[in-house]
């Protein structure tokens, strides 16, 4: 299959998700159409793009790859007109999604493949009111968008398999990790993980026993390390010695029947949303969020090449 059977890609919607789709489509070496109704959705888009063009230097860029192959159309329709995959990224309500991504289905080619890049709403949700609902996925990627290389592809009740390879097909061209997840879940896999995570983390500053930075500290020396390599079951099959995963749960199977975590969220009270808020400033005095990002993209991109050097074969889409 050529990956240049995409050649024109459009994105809808240019916040953070959006902008972060737009630099690493064209530093893959596309063509990019974006979109967005907001008056000063252009101007923040192309300073966003600015931001994250030196990160992406560092990295590498295709050799075709320019910032000059990006074009703003504030007219939906043109936008989609001659794209051959539309990423839409609008935000997370349903009924405007569903409606925005009617009209794409509407005015955009017979063939196009149409992503949205939610992070909850199942696709057959999403596909209700499209007369061809079988070009419809989520491919959901993770923030920044243009380094993070995840990318969850989910078709709905009605996705036709072959768009689910196609897609699977672009995604890889543009150096990212496909997970296609068979069955459709609100919150997909990734952000599901997430979320179980950050329920007990805001538990554990407002009962009290850890503030925001202990926390995170208690992620990035502990379990962060062992999970950007092996994620959590392979750790833990490490952790049952020669038996592996099979003397873990013999050993550590009865703990999960203890009470030990709390997964239904705490209420978010002015106090509990006071303390995180106030934890967090405390944690980045000094440094602006624009400071706080270069760090993070420098640390991503020294942390996957050390990923590629020792699991070079990671494969999430099954593909040979």
């Amino acid at each position: 299959m050529d990956s240049k059977l995409i050649k024109q890609v459009t994105v809808v919607g240019t916040g953070v998700i959006g902008n972060g789709w737009i630099a690493r489509f064209l530093a893959q070496g596309y063509d990019v159409i974006a979109t967005d109704p907001a008056k000063s959705a252009e101007s923040r888009m192309r300073t966003a793009i600015d931001k994250a063009w030196p990160a992406l230097l560092k990295k590498g860029l295709a050799a075709e790859a320019s910032k000059d192959r990006l074009t703003f159309e504030p007219n939906l329709t043109k936008a989609v007109l001659n794209a051959d995959l539309i990423q839409e990224n609008a935000p997370e309500r349903i009924e405007l999604k569903q409606t925005l991504i009617q009209t794409i289905d509407q005015h955009a080619k017979s063939d196009a493949i149409i992503a949205s890049s939610t992070s909850g709403i199942m696709p057959s949700t999403l596909q209700e009111k499209c007369k061809k609902p079988e070009r419809v996925i989520v491919a959901h990627p993770f923030n920044p968008v243009y380094l993070v290389p995840l990318v969850e592809i989910v078709g709905g009740k009605k996705t036709s398999s072959d768009v689910i390879n196609r897609a699977v097909y672009f995604y890889e061209s543009i150096k990212m990790k496909p997970l296609v997840i068979s069955n459709e879940i609100e919150g997909h896999v990734a952000d599901r993980l997430m979320e179980a995570i950050w329920r007990e983390a805001l538990h554990l500053v407002n009962d009290g026993i850890a503030t925001t930075e202990e926390v995170d500290a208690a992620i990035i020396y502990g379990p962060g390390l062992r999970w950007a390599l092996m994620g959590p079951f392979l750790t833990l099959h490490l952790a049952g010695g020669e038996q592996g995963m099979k003397h873990m749960l013999e050993q550590f199977g009865p703990a999960l029947k203890l009470p030990w975590t709390k997964l239904v969220a705490p209420e978010l009270t002015e106090e509990l949303t006071n303390q995180v808020v106030a934890g967090c400033q405390q944690q980045t005095a000094g440094r602006s969020i624009s400071q706080l990002e270069q760090r993070r993209d420098h640390f991503l991109i020294e942390l996957l090449q050390l990923l590629e050097k020792y699991w070079p074969g990671a494969n999430l889409s099954g593909r040979v």
